[in-house]
């Protein structure tokens, strides 16, 4: 159950074309915005910051959900996980790719870059950070320093959201924790993101 109780969205009318871009995008508006609406100045940076991460630059959009969730794998956070695995797919990730992510190291399913890529976000996204010069030598080889920036810019987000959701204990909504169930399998739970209507 969360730690704090997201905010009603028809109390907050002057939010509404905020909530909207996510029922457009997503299909469904997260447990996480209508608790961080309590600092509307925060939920719109937050908002604005995410858009620019997702929508600009040449690294591969499909790459980007990916990295979310080996970074919230890295980081414990299940309520990314799950969220990321619904983003995945609506980027053209196909879903037994989605379900491979848990072995991209050793999966056919995932080409070199993307290895490359994914090792930096898991590395990056550790405490201890275990990024390394080498590690940069490795993304250098498949990527150039722009796209690397904007991985980092991925993972930095995921710093936020994995830290926010974990503190506030953030109940999953029904369509990324049925498809997280399906897709990740036995590998996967939601922990204490499991709203009290799902136990």
């Amino acid at each position: 159950m969360a730690n704090m109780q997201p905010l009603r969205r028809e109390d907050h009318p002057e939010l509404e074309e905020l909530f909207q871009l996510y029922d457009d995008s997503l299909s469904f508006v997260p447990n996480s915005l209508y608790t961080m609406a309590r600092r509307p100045e925060i939920l719109r940076a937050f908002s604005d910051l995410i858009t620019k991460i997702w929508r600009t630059g040449t690294l591969p959009v499909s790459l980007k959900p990916l990295i979310g969730i080996v970074s919230s794998v890295a980081a414990g956070c299940r309520y990314c996980q799950a969220h990321e695995a619904v983003d995945a797919q609506m980027r053209g990730v196909d879903d037994e790719r989605i379900g491979a992510i848990w072995d991209f190291e050793g999966s056919p399913l995932f080409s070199e870059p993307e290895r490359a890529a994914l090792r930096f976000a898991r590395d990056a996204s550790l405490v201890p950070n275990e990024v390394t010069a080498s590690s940069f030598e490795e993304l250098r080889r498949h990527w150039d320093e722009g796209q690397i920036v904007e991985m980092l810019a991925v993972i930095g987000l995921f710093g936020f959201l994995n830290r926010w959701n974990d503190s506030m204990a953030t109940d999953l909504e029904e369509i990324p924790l049925a498809f997280a169930t399906d897709r990740y399998g036995e590998r996967w739970e939601p922990g204490k993101h499991r709203a009290p209507s799902d136990s």
